[in-house]
Parts: C-alpha cells; sequence; structure tokens
C-alpha cells in the first residue's frame, strides 16, 4: 500500500446526523386554551354588561307593544329606543331563558332597571295598561294643546282640565307637594294658571280617571325635572315664576338647539338688565291666541300693537305668566345662559339659522341680508 493510500485511509470523514424537531404541542395547545379562555371571557363580560341597565339614574319612560309584535320586533324596538343596551344580546338571553311572552299594551319601564327586570315586566299582564292611553305633552304645548291630548284618551273634558288647571284653591291645595308652584303664579291677568309648569312627557294615563289625576300625573314629573335644576333655581336671580316664564319663552323662539337657545336666553336678559322692552312676537301670538299648528307667525310679527298684558312690545319686563310649556333645555338655557352682549336676534324662516346683532344697526343688516319673504 502507498503512503498516498494510507493517508486517505486515516482521514476520518464528518458523519452528519439531521434531527428532526418534534413539535412543541404542549405550548401550542396551551396558547389555544388562553385564546379560548380570553375570547370567553370578553364573551361573558360583554353578555353581562348587556344585562345591566342602560344608564344608573332613574328615567321613566312609556314602552308599547303592539298586538301581534313578535319577541324580536319587541326587542328591536328596546334597543332602538335606547331603554336596554344591545338588541342582539337580548333577544338570544330571551330566547335562552323563556322570557320572550311579551303581552300587549302600554307599559312603564324605567331606564334603570335591568333586562330581567324589563322583560318580566313586559311578560306580566297586570303591568299592561290595556285599559290606558298614551299621551305625547311636546316642548312648546299650550295648555288648551294639552287638555285636548288628554280628552282624546280619557273621560275627562279638555274644559273640565282648563278649567282645574285654573282652579286657585285646588292648586294651592297642592303647594306643600309640588314646591315649583308659588303665589306669585295667581297674577290677576294671568291667563291659565299651570301653562308653563305641565311638563313635556309620554304619560299612561287609565281611560277612567279625573282631572286630578291627570294633573298630579304631570306635576309629578315637572317636579322631576325641578328636583335635578333646584340648585340652579335658588340661584338665580329670577323668581321660579319668572324663570318657568322666561323658559317658555325661550322655547317658542329657539326650538330644540340647547346653544342657540342659551343664545336667545342671554338677548331677553340682557334687555331685562337694562329695562328695554323684550319685543318678542311669540308673546304675541299668545296673547292673541293664533294656532301655531296652522303657522301664523306673520300675523304675530304685525300686530305689536295689539293690547294684552303678555304683549312684550307694549309693556316692560316678563309677561304675567308662561306662554307655553318648556322642555327642559330651554329651562337648562334660562338657567345658564351664555354671556353674550347680543340685544337683538333673528331667524331665518326657511333655513332656521338664527343670527345675533348687538346694536340696532347690526339688527338692521341682519334683516336686510337674510329677508323672511
Amino acid at each position: 500500500m502507498s503512503d498516498e493510500d494510507t493517508e486517505k485511509t486515516d482521514v476520518i470523514q464528518p458523519q452528519h446526523h439531521y434531527y428532526r424537531r418534534k413539535p412543541r404541542w404542549g405550548r401550542i395547545i396551551a396558547l389555544i386554551i388562553v385564546l379560548i379562555a380570553v375570547i370567553f371571557g370578553f364573551f361573558c363580560l360583554h353578555i353581562h354588561n348587556s344585562l345591566q341597565p342602560i344608564q344608573k339614574n332613574e328615567e321613566k319612560v312609556v314602552f308599547t307593544i303592539a298586538d301581534n309584535s313578535t319577541s324580536k320586533q319587541v326587542i328591536e324596538n328596546l334597543a332602538s329606543q335606547g331603554i336596554i343596551k344591545d338588541g342582539t344580546t337580548a333577544y338570544y338571553y330571551a330566547r335562552l331563558f323563556e322570557m320572550t311572552d311579551f303581552k300587549a299594551g302600554n307599559f312603564e319601564l324605567d331606564k334603570s332597571w335591568t333586562l330581567d327586570q324589563i322583560f318580566q315586566t313586559l311578560s306580566d299582564n297586570s303591568s299592561a295598561s290595556a285599559n290606558s292611553g298614551k299621551v305625547t305633552i311636546v316642548e312648546g304645548d299650550w295648555a288648551k294643546d294639552c287638555a285636548a291630548k288628554f280628552a282624546e284618551v280619557t273621560n275627562v273634558k279638555a274644559a273640565d282640565l282648563i278649567a282645574l288647571w285654573s282652579n286657585k284653591e285646588w292648586i294651592e291645595s297642592e303647594m306643600p307637594k309640588y314646591p315649583f308652584l308659588t303665589e306669585e303664579m295667581f297674577g290677576s291677568n294671568v291667563r291659565i294658571y299651570l301653562e308653563g309648569y305641565l311638563a313635556p312627557e309620554t304619560y299612561i294615563v287609565s281611560k277612567e280617571t279625573t282631572a286630578e289625576e291627570i294633573t298630579e300625573k304631570i306635576l309629578d314629573q315637572t317636579l322631576t325635572v325641578y328636583e335635578k335644576n333646584k340648585t340652579k333655581i335658588s340661584a338665580s336671580k329670577l323668581s321660579i315664576h319668572q324663570i318657568y316664564t322666561l323658559a317658555s319663552i325661550v322655547q317658542y323662539e329657539g326650538g330644540g338647539d340647547l346653544e342657540t337657545l342659551k343664545n336667545i336666553s342671554s338677548v331677553f336678559y340682557n334687555r331685562l338688565n337694562i329695562d328695554m322692552p323684550l319685543q318678542s312676537s311669540v308673546t304675541v301670538c299668545y296673547a292673541i291666541d293664533f294656532d301655531k299648528q296652522i303657522d301664523q307667525w306673520q300675523a304675530c310679527e304685525v300686530n305689536s300693537e295689539f293690547d294684552s298684558p303678555y304683549n312684550t312690545y307694549k309693556y316692560t319686563g316678563l309677561p304675567p305668566g308662561a306662554i307655553e310649556n318648556a322642555g327642559t333645555s330651554a329651562l337648562e338655557a334660562v338657567l345658564s345662559p351664555n354671556d353674550t352682549n347680543y340685544l337683538y336676534f333673528m331667524a331665518e324662516v326657511k333655513t332656521g339659522n338664527v343670527y345675533y346683532a348687538s346694536t340696532y344697526e347690526e339688527h338692521l343688516k341682519n334683516i336686510a341680508d337674510h329677508p323672511n319673504n
């Protein structure tokens, strides 16, 4: 054997060993379990939250279930009206626990109730107000409008309600229960004493009832709103009656936008502070009793000389009483007006835009730039 052959045999060739890495199934399974637990936890948390009240504070609402409504329709309506949190979760929850036997009728619910409480109420025949009617007082309704609405669904005549709302002796008997009722409301020129104190809301009333029962139900709601604003009302430089009176004018002039209401409120405060007439055409509307439903604002504008204590063109200060029933936004606007130096405003009827001015010259320019033809 040659040296070359010997050298070749002495060389040890490296051996390559390939190992197949075994999958770490234990770790993968653990991760899957953790992931499932997290998803299940979020799912359970979502269900738990969906069963809770939509808010903490009590707020009564009227809910109607029409004849032949399906459980799905009922729950969808609850969600769309902001009474429950999640319609889908609520529907499957109701199906799972067999809580879908809802009754037709009008129900008085509360947004502070849990889903269980709501479903139990809607499934209880005794809670359904089959022998009742639903009446909605909207922001800006006159007392005569409110009376007509209640008369439509009950045995009580509108004239009987108006008579009670002008009955000083009966109203005085209610004063211990309702602190917003004061002697100031009985001014000699006040048309209807409870005008301005009939809180806009939806009410369920028995078809067989009395004017007193209807009125106390309304005043209970007025009291709820009053209690929420009691601190600001006490701090106001205006009396309670003046606050409700001014709120009615602001409501009539401004509609529903809070910022607009606050600006308009500031105009009237600025005028009151310098003993300048309010010159609000809507007070003329109330003075001559033009029907708002047929839009007689033009007639109000051209009747500024109409002789009535309610006419704020002829008489400085506030009118004797409210000129309609204001909502919570108008009351808030009077209690917390914007800080402005405005003395004038005008609204563009077609667009609803409101323009403000600090001087009469600016006001005339607004009128020229935005004519209401």
